[in-house]
């Protein structure tokens, strides 16, 4: 189950790429018309729900192995970086939408959300290790009955 920070997280990287993506349709619109528009929007999709699965992973997989953190952060975000290659790849000769709107806008999303995770995270005030209950001054009384 995701923790309000993990959902926070998720929230102060989607917002900034999606307004890339909103950019990049109004710019695409007017450089390529319609189709330069939706090839923005479908570019932008792309990258939120790819990178968006890749941060819920991430996040699973910090909680429940956190000695795999690392190792699966690099092995996540290099598939991610190839998958949307591949996605590049296979609709460079579409004519659904202008495919170079759709390239250049993968690209600058997935600039916004890799520079948004990490301001996110800098911002975020995440503990490095739990901290153990404190216990009472020798003396006081803590209200439990012997």
């Amino acid at each position: 189950m995701p923790t309000s920070q993990d959902a926070r997280t998720l929230l102060h990287t989607v917002l900034p790429t999606a307004a890339v993506g909103a950019v990049a349709a109004v710019v695409g619109g007017v450089v390529a018309g319609g189709k330069g528009a939706l090839g923005a929007v479908v570019g932008a999709l792309v990258v939120i729900v790819f990178m968006g699965i890749g941060l819920v992973v991430l996040q699973r997989t910090a909680k429940n192995f956190p000695q795999l953190f690392q190792a699966m952060g690099l092995m996540l975000y290099t598939t991610q970086l190839l998958l949307l290659f591949v996605f590049v790849a296979v609709f460079k000769d579409t004519t659904l939408f202008d495919p170079k709107v759709f390239a250049a806008t993968i690209v600058a999303a997935t600039l916004a959300w890799v520079a948004a995770q990490a301001r996110a995270y800098m911002k975020a005030k995440i503990l490095y290790v739990e901290p153990e209950p404190s216990a009472p001054p020798a003396g006081e009384k803590t209200g439990l009955s012997s």
